[in-house]
């Protein structure tokens, strides 16, 4: 198509919500904000309370501390635009906006990636090398497996909408999806767009393919680590220790590649969207109940923050 034809889009639609019956509407609306309010704080409790217990600077603590940070802003990206819309009755946002919104999702869902795979490696150290943990996962070591992926997601989502940017876009404006995600933007475009799904392929391998694969590695050196210990009571707490953040993994790398890595053939747009409010605002939200329920250090942080608040309130 001739630069000629083409019509200038200054913005977009976000009409998922719209599309809804009223009184369903209505219902996503204050289920969203629920979610989202739960979200923020409680991942900003296990920041306060981890920051706050000196018991807790530990490795393990330290990239939960950095999982809790991604995952508040990870919410944040995509949900307050479409509580603000609803709000305000419009479903619009600017292409400046539309692509704002998109490379902090990238930074962000590519630095949940990278912490989950950094998550399970200490956890390996921790199971198979236990009293070499120390010597190990060192300061600098922590500090470096979190400076590179931000380095990384940040160097990536720059990559993605530099690449954006240069597309064009046509009369059809509409995204059948609560925010600017990358493959509904990319429908849009009259550009030829085969460059940027080549792109989105590639990267899948190295951003969220590789991190995946570390984590099936490492637990599975995990599980032929436990069962090589004798007492039943030592595998299962060897297991508890790791089931809560497997979990996780399964539930957000599960929904990621059903959205980006499955033939388009077996696409919708309800299927699509469904799956990515499941790690987009889902997984954000429970994070911050599998790894403080069950963590007897964690929950006796936050009872001591808990108890410090009252005292000052007192």
């Amino acid at each position: 198509m001739n630069g000629e034809n083409q019509s200038s889009v200054s913005e977009f639609l976000l009409l998922w919500l719209s599309r809804q019956p009223q009184q369903q509407q209505q219902l996503l609306f204050r289920l969203f904000l629920s979610m989202y309010l739960v979200t923020v704080l409680g991942n900003l409790l296990i920041i306060l309370a981890i920051s706050t217990d000196s018991r807790l600077h530990t490795p393990m603590y330290f990239f939960l501390s950095n999982l809790s940070f991604v995952d508040v802003s990870f919410s944040s990206t995509t949900v307050p635009k479409m509580l603000t819309n609803h709000i305000v009755g419009s479903q619009s946002i600017s292409f400046p906006g539309c692509l704002t919104q998109l490379y902090f999702f990238i930074v962000f869902g590519d630095m949940d990636n990278f912490l989950l795979a950094v998550m399970s490696y200490d956890r390996f150290v921790a199971v198979c090398y236990p009293l070499h943990y120390t010597t190990k996962m060192t300061p600098q070591l922590c500090a470096l497996l979190v400076a590179g992926p931000w380095v990384t997601a940040i160097l990536n989502a720059l990559l993605n909408i530099l690449l954006m940017a240069r597309l064009s876009f046509c009369a059809d404006n509409t995204i059948p999806h609560f925010f600017c995600d990358l493959l509904p933007v990319l429908k849009l475009s009259c550009s030829d767009t085969r460059f940027n799904e080549m792109m989105v392929l590639t990267e899948g391998v190295l951003i969220v393919i590789t991190p995946f694969v570390c984590v099936l590695v490492s637990y599975i050196c995990i599980t032929c680590a436990v069962l090589k210990i004798p007492s039943i009571k030592g595998k299962w707490k060897a297991f508890s220790t790791c089931g809560s953040h497997l979990a996780v993994v399964s539930l957000f790398y599960g929904t990621i590649i059903a959205v980006y890595y499955n033939p388009s053939s077996s696409h919708s747009d309800e299927k699509d969207t469904t799956a990515t409010v499941m790690y987009t605002v889902v997984t954000p939200m429970l994070n911050p109940f599998i790894y403080s329920l069950r963590n007897k250090d964690m929950k006796g942080a936050l009872r001591k923050l808990f108890s410090l608040n009252l005292h000052v309130n007192k």
